[in-house]
């Protein structure tokens, strides 16, 4: 019994060949699918491992970090320019077609609910033939942050029995079918003020790069450099990542003050729309008050510009935008040059990148450079007989056929009288006169910190003959630009030091910490500070009794000077350009402004009381701003011109809670207007009648004998 259970239980030959058999399969079977495997591994490994690390985080596969851009903001802290984090929305068709019965119509539906992108768009994107299989297609740019957000809220599956159970299955099944949407970070440019000090802070176009103002000169300042984020597998197979990060670029704190810049362009800007309605408008075009009013606000112990601007003004987010300047009808008929010329006149900085004629404004300095040479003292007297015959030209004086007679050198500024300072130019002489220019900064850039400043344009010793000297010393006949003017002026008042212009007065790193300091560059002396204090006199009388009274702030010793330019080119003949510059206090100057009216919109050009009225109000505003005290007794109030009717001062501001501080131009109407009842008496500044010119009926007359019309054209030219 026993012998045949065991002789059962032994294996056949045959059950032995079976069984080798099914080893053998199951061995070759092994063999085979490591062989696929390593096949597989070789040819697709590196597909495969990038399709784990998209599925896992799509984000760390290959991708760049960007650098915030550095902020810009005035000396306050108040921000200018400042880049805010913002998102590209991608969409990953390869994860979506991964099961897309399950998640391409949740996906779709998602996308367009929460950030409006058509499903068709969509669905265009997942089944396309060339982007079915990409992982990377950029739906929107510019997504903030609270649509990232909100987005992802509606994503979210709570962890509660309860919350979940309210939401339901079908809702929880939903969202969890959203697939194939990520966000990539990026930074967008943003100007909190829009408008405000456009010319100055300048704009960025894309990928960080720009060209105007401070974002131009500061550019490789204000960026940073890209991080990478790389994903990859490790040896052990999972997923591992390596971050560079971004080097965020370093911020500037300019010496701009954000208030006065308001107030500055709050007054242009009245001035402008006051004598809009005037008679030079042209048909089917923008109307405005002058070709161009700027203004600059100066420190001149410091060089530090306080404010600079000019009409004309454009929306920083907005660069491209002509609205503001041209009308509808301007723009559309435009080509693309015409475009392209109109936006760069925009955009173009009136205050450094213009030459022009200064006119009388600049008779302090060359009284200054005539004191300081020697060539004339305190005590020097001049005869003004109406004008000066120069070879067969007859130089007008201002009041001509009056004339000033018997003046002092501070009456000589006090009446504005070219007569006394061609006698000046004289005494001096060609060679000391462009030494003196040459010390004054003229036909130099400052060196400001703004790109395309213009160097203006002087004579040479070899072509400044009598005419030239003579006009040359009440501001004609030579080119420069207002920021030569107000450094060159601040120069002659503040003790003699000439400070280098600069809109920029530290630069900090993302975490706050000083990287440089820029403080006040002294480039040279090219006065004694006792020829200054009789400068500063000397202005002081022609805001007392002279040209300059439409500029008195009442309570305030000031000083100032008035400008005004004949346009002798035979485009813009028979126009001026009107200015004055002014300080307070008299004796310890605190501040000074600038004021330039390029061609008023007016019958009579040629007065010079219109910038006087646009530095007048903005002082009366600036100056109890910046804690400067009254040091003049007075009983009245400054009363600024009719044509700032309705304008909100800063005290109507905070006595009446208003929020806007550029108020409501309440008298849009306002005409021309004719500030002067005898506009050709002491009262006027500059030249008038055919200035430095004399009229064809004259006996004396001999045309253009000195070749002075060729001259000036090269001059412009």
């Amino acid at each position: 019994m026993r012998k045949d259970e065991a002789k059962q239980r032994k294996l056949t030959k045959k059950m032995k060949l079976k069984l080798a058999g099914v080893f053998a399969c199951a061995l070759l079977a092994l063999v085979s699918l490591l062989g696929g495997i390593t096949i597989i591994n070789a040819k697709s490994g590196n597909k495969y491992s990038q399709q784990v690390l998209s599925q896992s985080q799509q984000q760390y596969t290959n991708t760049t970090i960007p650098f915030k851009r550095g902020s810009i903001t005035d000396r306050n802290g108040t921000i200018l320019a400042n880049s805010v984090k913002v998102y590209n929305l991608v969409l990953d068709c390869v994860e979506i077609n991964r099961n897309q019965k399950k998640y391409k119509d949740p996906t779709k539906a998602a996308l367009e609910e929460y950030f409006g992108i058509d499903q068709e768009t969509t669905e265009g994107l997942i089944t396309g033939e060339s982007t079915k299989e990409s992982q990377y297609q950029i739906l929107k740019k510019e997504v903030t942050m609270e649509e990232k957000k909100a987005f992802e809220a509606s994503l979210a599956v709570p962890e509660s029995k309860e919350e979940k159970e309210a939401l339901g299955e079908a809702e929880i099944t939903r969202r969890q079918s959203v697939k194939g949407v990520y966000f990539e970070e990026n930074y967008k440019r943003i100007y909190p003020l829009e408008s405000l000090a456009c010319d100055v802070i300048g704009f960025t176009d894309s990928a960080d790069t720009a060209t105007w103002g401070l974002e131009g000169y500061y550019n490789s300042t204000l960026n940073g450099s890209n991080g990478r984020r790389f994903g990859y597998m490790g040896e052990n197979g999972t997923l591992e990542h390596t971050i560079v990060e971004a080097e965020n670029g370093k911020n500037l704190t300019t010496t701009i003050d954000a208030t006065i810049q308001e107030i500055v362009e709050k007054y242009i800007s009245a001035f402008d729309r006051a004598l809009s309605a005037g008679p030079n408008n042209k048909k089917n075009a923008k109307k405005k008050g002058a070709e161009n009013i700027a203004v600059i606000v100066e420190d001149p112990n410091s060089g530090e510009i306080l404010a600079m601007a000019s009409s004309g003004t454009y929306d920083l987010n907005n660069p491209r935008d002509l609205s503001g300047s041209y009308t509808e009808l301007e723009i559309a008929n435009m080509d693309d040059e015409q475009t392209k010329e109109a936006l760069f006149s925009m955009w173009k900085n009136y205050c450094i990148s213009q030459n022009f004629e200064p006119g009388s404004v600049v008779k302090p300095i060359v009284v200054a450079s005539a004191l300081e040479s020697g060539a004339i003292t305190e005590e020097s007297r001049f005869m003004c007989d109406g004008g000066e015959k120069i070879g067969e030209d007859f130089v007008r004086c201002a009041v001509y056929p009056d004339s000033h007679g018997a003046e002092s050198l501070g009456e000589v500024i006090q009446n504005s009288c070219n007569d006394g300072m061609m006698a000046i130019g004289r005494k001096m002489g060609a060679s000391l006169f462009l030494e003196y220019q040459n010390k004054f900064n003229f036909g130099t850039r400052t060196g400001i910190d703004l790109p395309s400043e213009e160097t203006g344009l002087l004579f040479s010793e070899d072509n400044m003959y009598e005419m030239e000297l003579s006009t040359s010393a009440f501001g004609q006949g030579f080119n420069c630009t207002m920021i030569q003017e107000i450094a060159a002026m601040s120069a002659a008042i503040n003790g003699g030091i000439y400070y280098q212009p600069h809109l920029v007065k530290e630069i900090t790193d993302e975490d706050g910490k000083v990287v440089k300091n820029i403080t006040p560059t002294i480039l040279k002396q090219p006065v004694s500070q006792e020829v200054s204090a009789d400068v500063r006199e000397y202005m002081g009388m022609s805001v007392e009794s002279g040209t300059s009274k439409s500029s008195k702030v009442k309570g305030y010793s000031m000083g100032g000077k008035t400008g005004t330019a004949e346009k002798l080119n035979e485009k813009e003949k028979g126009n001026y350009l009107v200015s004055f510059i002014g300080f307070a206090p008299l004796d310890k100057p605190e501040v000074v402004v600038y004021a330039v009216v390029d061609t008023p919109n007016v019958e009579e050009q040629a007065s010079s009381t219109y910038p006087q009225y646009l530095a007048q109000a903005i002082m009366s505003e600036v100056l109890p701003y910046m804690n400067i005290y009254q040091d003049e007794p007075t009983d009245e109030e400054t009363v600024l011109w009719e044509g700032f009717y309705g304008v909100p001062e800063m005290t109507d501001i905070v006595k009446d809670g208003v929020s806007n501080p550029y108020g409501t131009i309440l008298d849009q109407g306002f005409g021309d207007g004719d500030p002067q009842e005898e506009p050709n008496d002491e009262e006027t500044d500059g030249i008038t009648n055919e200035d430095a010119g004399i009229e064809e009926d004259d006996s004396t007359y001999e045309e253009d004998a000195y070749g002075m019309e060729k001259l000036e054209d090269n001059i412009r030219r």
